[in-house]
Parts: C-alpha cells; structure tokens; sequence
C-alpha cells in the first residue's frame, strides 16, 4: 500500500517490489522511576534470606520514671517488651514462552528485550505495591487536616477536602511535614518524600528557584535535581496510588527509613525447555515482605494540583 497519494496511472508498487522493513531493534521504552529501595530498610533482610517466612522483632516495653526524694524505697518496674511481626507473603512475576520456530525465524533477538521489559514491569508493580501500603500505614498524627501530635493544626489533606498544591505554597508544606515529625521525635537525617510529577514542578518554579536558598551551586529549575528541602530527599514517583474525590487526588507520603522495613526473599528468573513444544520458557519470581514497624516516622499527603 503506497504510503503517499498517487496521480494519474503511476502504478503501485509497495507491497509488490517495494518491500516492508522490520527495524532490527524495538521501540524504546520509558519506564516508571521506582523509589521502594530508598525509602525502607532492609534490616531485616539477611535472616529471611536464608529461610523462614517470618520475623519476630523485638519492640521496647514502657520504662516508668518517678520522682526522686533523697532517702527513699525505690519502686523496681520491670519492662514489658512485645514483638511485630514481618511477614514475606508478597510476591508477583512474569512468564512468557519463546517458541523454537520464533527464535530461528525472527530477525531480532526477542528474548533478552522481553527479559528487560519483565524486570522493569515487575519492580514498577512492586514498588506501586509498597507505596500503596507504606500511606496507609501512616501515624494517625501525620495526616489528615489536624495533623501533628503537639500541634494538631496542620492540614496534610483529607477525605472531600485534599490539600491543594501550589508554587506559593509547597515550600511552606514540606516544612510543615516537617514539623510533623519533628513533633514525632524523628530523626532529622535520612527523611524522605515520595512526590508526583507534577509537585516537582512547583518545587522547581517556587522560591527554591533562588539559588541562595538552597545553598546550591545551580538553581533546580536549570540542573532539574531537587535535591534535599528542609531535610527531606525528595524523589518522583509515578507510583503513588491516585483516586477521585471531586478531583484527581494524589497519596503522597513522607517518612523516615527505621518507619518502614523491606525484605527481599527471593528473586530468582529461569529458562529452560519447553516440555509440551519446541522453544524456551522464560519466567521470574520476587517474594518479599514489607512492614511499617515505626508508623509514627510515616507521613500522609492528601493532594491535589
């Protein structure tokens, strides 16, 4: 089929003596940036690795304190520790046959690419996975329109009414995240926020634009990484779990790593013969596990743009 208009009798030959081409390579792919690695820990990873589907960790029982008066009997309270539980009982993976006739008359070599694809749509299911579960998890104090444990008066979003992000106003909400683990007792060092595309755009045309408030060489908005704000590392994700409430709504979250443990059991990919045809079956598994032992050092942003 001739792939330009044709006048008069000009005969058409595409298809006849004009061939079709197969390019010898695939189509590029884009594929979602994943964060599920930077924002746990894996503390936990080297016992389960071995065997086992559970882990008991230990949790610090209540100590009491008491006024001291010179002279007196001492009330002896002993600590009662308790345990949480991570549990490996998540798992999710890819499968494809590759038939022999397939292999010995494609001009490509389609395997490997497929392999790739597969790696890349598992972690990104993963990593939607984790997202998904670490947000909810979130202490009842970082989130919702009264959030922070002392302060009770910053709004993080909430239910018909999500908190709307703006270029004026991002910079004053990372700070107030913040605050809310600040008032949580979290440490400053290793925070993070997971963030949507677009929020990373305020960030970039906001005030942080200035160089000087930053402390940075290059603005954001000419080298494009973002870098720390307040003490959070700020990553974008396409993963985070969206809805609809009136608007488009967004389930970003904010955290530190102790708040949220992540162990790989198994990751594991095979190719071996076909038993019912002639060819190849190519298959992986990942199994791991995830667990918010420190729901107070997880935060909830309800946003929408």
């Amino acid at each position: 089929m001739a792939v330009y208009p044709l006048a008069g009798e000009s005969p058409d030959l595409s298809g006849n003596l004009i061939p079709e081409l197969y390019a010898l390579e695939f189509n590029i792919e884009f594929y979602a940036k994943t964060v599920f690695g930077e924002i746990a820990n894996t503390n936990y990873e080297g016992k389960i690795k071995q065997f086992g589907d559970t882990v008991n960790i230990p949790t610090y029982g209540e100590m009491a304190v008491r006024e001291y008066t010179k002279g007196q009997k001492l009330i002896y309270t002993p600590s009662q520790p308790g345990t949480i539980q991570l549990l490996i009982n998540k798992g999710f993976y890819y499968a494809f046959p590759a038939n022999q006739l397939d292999l010995k008359q494609s001009q490509i070599d389609f395997v490997p690419p497929w392999i790739k694809r597969g790696t890349n749509n598992l972690k990104i299911q993963v990593d939607q996975e984790v997202l998904s579960y670490v947000y909810g998890q979130a202490h009842a104090a970082n989130q919702g329109a009264t959030a922070g444990l002392e302060s009770e008066n910053i709004n993080l979003g909430a239910a018909t009414a999500p908190l709307q992000l703006t270029k004026t106003n991002i910079l004053e909400v990372i700070c107030q995240c913040g605050q809310v683990l600040d008032e949580q007792q979290v440490d400053d060092e290793g925070r993070w926020m997971v963030l949507p595309a677009w929020a990373i755009t305020l960030i970039k045309t906001s005030d942080i634009k200035n160089t000087g408030l930053t402390g940075d060489d290059t603005s954001p908005i000419r080298n494009g990484r973002i870098g720390e704000v307040d003490r959070f590392q700020i990553y974008r994700s396409s993963n985070l779990t969206t809805g609809t409430d009136t608007v488009k709504v967004w389930n970003a979250c904010f955290g530190h790593p102790d708040g949220v443990t992540f162990a790989a059991q198994l990751d594991t990919s095979e190719q071996f013969t076909d038993p019912n045809d002639f060819g190849q079956l190519v298959r992986a598994l990942f199994v791991y596990g995830r667990l918010v032992n420190k729901p107070e050092a997880i935060g909830h942003l309800y946003i929408r743009q």
